[in-house]
């Protein structure tokens, strides 16, 4: 079936649909390296998912970011914080 404009097929949208999970993927990998940091090596997991957060954040405009960054220094000052107490 055709329109009266041309030969464009009717009903038929080929849009790209987005996820919100595909928009949000390095948020997503921020919020992971930060719950790992609280509890295993949180100066390399939290700050790597504090850093993805911030370039989730300010480059690419994420959903998630904010949770992501939260998420972050939560596990790597928090991991610190129970290391020390642990080690103490």
């Amino acid at each position: 079936m055709t329109t009266q404009y041309g030969n464009q097929p009717v009903g038929r949208h080929h849009a790209v649909a987005r996820n919100s999970a595909s928009e949000n993927v390095l948020s997503i990998i921020a919020i992971v390296l930060g719950a790992i940091g609280l509890l295993f090596l949180p100066i390399v997991f939290g700050l790597g998912g504090l850093i993805l957060a911030i370039i989730a954040k300010f480059a690419r405009h994420e959903r998630l970011s904010t949770i992501a960054l939260i998420v972050g220094a939560v596990g790597l000052i928090g991991g610190m914080a129970l290391g020390a107490i642990i080690a103490g």
